[in-house]
């Protein structure tokens, strides 16, 4: 009886031990992203004081005039889209790793991306966009339209890899059909592009090296209310998450209706990915790295941590990765791929190579 109770009280020592340290990392990268936004607005090719930095966010005066606006009107949209986008793609990294049982799948890999990017294409091509950007001189309208396009190609996308996933019951078989499918939109975005003015291509080209620069704060009510959805929804979602961890026999055995979750799954992402995808570009390795360095930091897979601790982590990664691409103190701004790419790849192949890491990637 005494061996009993001691084993009782080890296993509630380890509990409380595990809640206390989720708890300090979720603290921790809410300290840190906190002061990775203030970082984000005081820094840039013009270095703006912390002071002012504050100052302009209370909206009093600065000690140079042309701070308030740096601060306001650019780098504050910016840091904002950044820390929206980094929340959405690591949540949709997580549902999808969690849906389909593979720690090398995102919303990327299985054609998400690309079914927003056509959409983008279409949209781009339509409007006739000559400016710089995708999103700059497009009316409300417009961006709505761009939004809504991207995310319709997205759902579209990703409903289409699940069908085929009915039949074909492999996982390796799944990617390649997403793989697959996501070369097939690439061809058709090509001849597209092919039969386009210089310009609109050019402003398509740009749009795929991926930017968080290019919202304005005009567009930011658009994109928030779309990725607010999406994180509401993943969050609804955590009790057949957690199911789906252990096998949909399994969560069927717990009263879960898997063509719901499945839908809410495939609406969740799409809205996430597409959203992020209309209004910053085809984001790479966000998805797919965040969630893996989530579960080592909280040590577990139970979705009521890993998913507000995916959306930290994915926006610290992301104003990371910004402030980056911004090259402080140049003039110059580098594709915010390229920089997601140089912080995501490392991960993905230390995943790879390591075979225990592949196993538990989704023990709770």
């Amino acid at each position: 009886m005494a061996t009993h109770s001691e084993a009782q009280v080890w296993q509630s020592a380890r509990l409380a031990t595990g809640l206390s340290r989720r708890s300090a990392v979720l603290i921790a990268l809410l300290i840190a992203l906190i002061g990775m936004f203030c970082l984000v607005l005081a820094v840039g090719s013009v270095s703006v004081p912390l002071e002012d930095v504050l100052r302009a966010l209370l909206g009093q005066a600065t000690s140079q005039p042309a701070y308030a606006t740096i601060v306001t009107q650019f780098r504050m949209p910016r840091a904002l889209t950044a820390l929206l986008a980094g929340a959405a793609l690591a949540v949709g990294g997580v549902q999808m790793q969690t849906l389909f049982r593979n720690p090398l799948t995102d919303p990327f890999v299985l054609g998400i991306s690309a079914g927003a990017s056509l959409g983008v294409a279409l949209v781009v091509l339509a409007v006739g966009t000559t400016g710089a950007t995708v999103l700059v001189g497009i009316g409300l309208l417009g961006d709505f339209g761009l939004a809504a396009a991207a995310s319709v190609g997205a759902a579209l996308m990703l409903s289409l890899v699940l069908g085929v996933a009915q039949r074909a019951r492999s996982v390796l078989s799944l990617l390649i059909v997403g793989l697959m499918l996501g070369y097939a939109v690439s061809a058709m975005v090509s001849l597209l592009l092919y039969f386009s003015v210089p310009e609109r291509i050019q402003a398509y080209v740009n749009w795929t090296f991926g930017s968080f620069g290019g919202v304005t704060w005009r567009q930011l009510p658009i994109l928030a209310p779309i990725i607010g959805v999406g994180l509401a929804l993943s969050l609804a979602l955590i009790k057949p998450l957690n199911a789906l961890l252990l096998g949909e026999a399994y969560a069927q055995s717990m009263g879960i209706d898997l063509r719901r979750a499945r839908i809410g799954v495939i609406l969740s992402t799409s809205l996430l990915a597409g959203a992020v995808t209309a209004f910053c570009g085809p984001i790479g390795f966000l998805g797919i790295a965040v969630p893996h360095i989530s579960r080592i930091l909280i040590r577990t897979a139970d979705h009521r941590w890993l998913l507000p601790t995916a959306m930290l982590l994915g926006a610290l990664i992301a104003m990371l990765a910004d402030l980056v691409a911004q090259v402080p103190g140049r003039q110059i701004i580098l594709p915010l791929n390229a920089i997601t790419a140089l912080i995501g790849a490392p991960i993905v192949l230390l995943i790879v190579l390591s075979q225990r890491r592949l196993r538990d990637a989704f023990s709770a």
